[in-house]
């Protein structure tokens, strides 16, 4: 497997165990509103119900997102190696590494720091299409494109 396919597959496990949380949250909350009707009425009972409400909600937006972001991983070939940095890229700088895919923050794979970056965000943009050699400067700092995979 190539440093690429690892990081690639990191990513792609911590997706999965996000979403295996939330959807284990979702379930221990359904669980946990069917146990409150249960319950005595009353104003603690209708808080408590809401509560669980808004839970359930905000639980199921972070699933929904969670899932989007699963699906962008899976259209992500890791064994492709194009010449210049595009969605999928592995972008090694003068100042560190970049996954770029999603906006999914740091991982170790083999006591190199990664960051995976969406190609939308600032950093992710400015690198975009550029080849090995390129530079480029982004909120003061100056880069340069030492490889890409």
């Amino acid at each position: 497997m190539t440093f690429k396919e690892k990081i690639y597959q990191q990513y792609v496990h911590a997706v999965h165990g996000k979403i295996t949380l939330l959807q284990k949250t979702l379930q221990d909350l359904t669980d946990s509103a069917a146990n409150e009707t249960k319950s005595t009425a009353g104003d603690k009972h209708e808080t408590a119900l809401a509560m669980l409400q808004i839970e359930q909600e905000n639980s199921s937006r972070q699933l929904a997102e969670a899932l989007k972001q699963k699906a962008a991983l899976e259209k992500i070939d890791p064994s492709l190696h194009p010449e210049q940095v595009v969605n999928g890229s592995l972008v090694k700088t003068s100042k560190g590494c970049f996954f770029i895919s999603l906006g999914l923050g740091k991982i170790t794979v083999d006591e190199t720091l990664i960051i995976a970056l969406s190609p939308e965000s600032p950093l992710g943009a400015e690198m975009m299409h550029l080849k090995k050699g390129d530079s480029f400067s982004f909120n003061g700092s100056n880069y340069t494109i030492e490889n890409t995979e």
